[in-house]
């Protein structure tokens, strides 16, 4: 008898993600184990606040079965990429199918908690039809979006840590998006607007739904904290 595979998608998993249900998409995730916590790398530009505040401490990830599966996904991951690359993709088109019967358009976020540069495995290229989207810590990725030099059926959001600030507003300056963490992120997003290294940008409700391609160029994501980023003194979160 054949075992029953682990499934690496996860659709519609949390609240946030099914807000997107109400815009026409269902949402596919890939969780993998974050940073070195399988004993591989999967987040490799990830700061000491991003480590500690990460979302594999918030919601279902908080749980130590959840935890447990992820590593256990991870590790399949890097011990036989051929075979894990084959069932992602087809676990895409089966989502693509289910999701067109059901009258939305798939989407794809496959860090949901890493930072894998998904483009070399040829994910995305081999999948031209269907919308990707991530947040990245990696500035090299990023310039690469803002170069034109990605798939362009992939989106990226530069993501702001405790470390990365100047590497934000280059971002920014270049028309990027970056998704900044506040503490006081009901009045950021009732506000509208935020003042970051001496330049205003309009503020986009990151928790209203987590379909960042829709978002417009030159903004700033702003997102609340959750998990262990609630008790962040790194600078991770934006406090002022």
């Amino acid at each position: 008898m054949k075992l029953k595979r682990q499934a690496i998608l996860g659709i519609d998993t949390n609240s946030k993600i099914v807000k997107g249900i109400k815009r026409g998409y269902s949402t596919g995730v890939v969780y993998l184990a974050p940073s070195n916590e399988s004993g591989r790398n999967t987040c490799p530009n990830a700061s000491k606040g991003c480590r500690i505040a990460c979302l594999f401490s918030a919601g279902h990830g908080a749980f130590a079965k959840v935890k447990k599966a992820r590593i256990k996904k991870t590790k399949s991951f890097f011990s036989n990429k051929a075979e894990w690359l084959g069932q992602l993709l087809e676990e895409i088109d089966k989502e693509v199918k289910k999701a067109t019967k059901n009258g939305l358009t798939f989407v794809g976020r496959l860090n949901g908690t890493s930072d894998i540069a998904w483009e070399d495995f040829n994910v995305f290229q081999s999948r031209q039809k269907v919308q990707f989207y991530d947040y990245t810590k990696s500035f090299s990725r990023m310039l690469q979006y803002l170069n034109d030099a990605l798939p362009s059926n992939y989106h990226l959001t530069f993501s702001k840590s405790e470390t990365n600030g100047k590497l934000c507003s280059i971002v920014l300056q270049r028309g990027g998006n970056v998704a900044m963490v506040f503490r006081n992120y009901e009045a950021v997003v009732a506000a509208g607007f935020y003042k970051f290294d001496g330049k205003t940008y309009p503020v986009v409700d990151g928790d209203k739904n987590d379909l960042r391609f829709l978002d417009p160029s030159n903004c700033i994501v702003a997102l609340k904290e959750k998990g262990e980023a609630k008790n962040d003194e790194t600078g991770f979160v934006v406090t002022d």
